[in-house]
This record gives C-alpha cells, structure tokens and sequence, in this order.
C-alpha cells in the first residue's frame, strides 16, 4: 500500500494527503515528525537523507519534497483533472506550485516560528513584522490574480496548483496578523476547503 511518512499538522504533510484524497487513493499515513519524532531513525535516514516530511512510498519508489509528491501523484492518476492535458492550463497550474514554495513558504516562515513556535518573551518582533508584511504583498499578489473571475489558480477547474496554495492560505488565513482585505482570496478559500478532499487536511491546529 501506499504510504505516506508525515504528521497531518505539517503544512508540506498536508499537501501530499490533500493530492491522494484527491485522487481517491488508497494509503497509509504514519505520524513522524514533531511530537511523534522518529526523523532521526537509520530507516527514516534510509528514506528520506533531509530527515524531513514528508515522505512518500509508492510500491517501493521513494518521493520527498512535497510539491514534487503532488507532481508525482498528479501525473501518475490525475491527467487531465489535477495534472491537466492542456500544457498551457498545466503552466499555470505548475507555476503556482513554485510560487507557493519560492515565495509564499520563505515570506511566511519566519513569521509562523515567531508566532506559533516561540515563546513571547523570545520573539523577534521585527522579523515578524517584516514576514507578516511581505506575506501580505504577496496575498495580494493571489488576490489580484483571483479577482478576474476565475475559481481556481489555473482557470475554471481544480488542479494541482491549488493544493499547495489552499494549504498555503489555510495559513496564513489562520495566522494571528494584522492581513489586508482579500475578498477574492476569502471566497476562494471557502471553495477549496469544502471540498470533501480537504476534510481533514485544512484548518489544523497551528503547531
């Protein structure tokens, strides 16, 4: 069976099991990481050298890096819905993957370890500010873009793109920040965490 190695509170867990859900796959999940520990293991090492999640095991071929698992799990089950057949539809699809991990993820970061991960009286409140306002141009990139009309990153239909950026605007949507308003990124949120894929997946707890 499938298995996929990470805890469903990572946001990089999380876009690997929104895609197989997607999809309608069968797999297992196994906890590892934070609380759970276990990335420090010879066999965790064996899987996956970065020691981070997650990790995917398809039948004995080993994947980490999450965009690249969605890719995978994408192209493997998905043509033509996740992984559209247009390549033009699949650029832009693909494009947001690599926004969400080039941009959105670093802009993010140091202010999620600062919020969430610090203890108050250790925080740089500094960095946080600065995360949280790059992070805010960068919403504001994806509410312009979602403005025009379109439901999903690509265009009219769910695709691949949109696991990684839901799971990215679950987030920060959830973040205790000042945000600006974002009505087109709003109403695209609430259409992708109801679908029955993301149940589960979006709106965990901020660990």
């Amino acid at each position: 069976m499938m298995k996929i190695w990470g805890r469903i509170t990572s946001i990089n867990v999380a876009k690997a099991v929104w895609a197989a859900q997607e999809l309608g796959l069968q797999f297992e999940r196994i906890d590892v990481g934070g609380p759970f520990g276990g990335l420090d293991t010879p066999e965790y090492g064996a899987l996956n050298p970065n020691r981070k999640i997650p990790t995917l095991d398809h039948d004995g071929y080993i994947l980490w890096e999450s965009n690249s698992i969605v890719r995978y799990l994408a192209a493997t089950y998905g043509a033509g819905t996740l992984w559209p057949a247009d390549p033009r539809e699949r650029g832009l699809s693909d494009r947001w993957l690599d926004w969400q991990a080039t941009e959105f993820a670093p802009a993010m970061g140091p202010a999620f370890l600062g919020l969430i991960r610090t203890p108050e009286g250790q925080r740089n409140q500094q960095a946080i500010a600065d995360a949280t306002a790059r992070t805010n141009r960068l919403l504001t990139v994806l509410e312009g873009v979602m403005a025009d009309g379109r439901q999903y990153v690509a265009g009219d239909r769910f695709t691949m793109g949109d696991i990684a950026v839901g799971c990215a605007v679950d987030r920060w949507l959830r973040m205790p920040v000042e945000r600006p308003e974002t009505p087109a990124v709003a109403a695209y949120y609430e259409r992708v965490s109801s679908r029955p894929s993301a149940q589960g997946v979006l709106k965990q707890k901020l660990v």
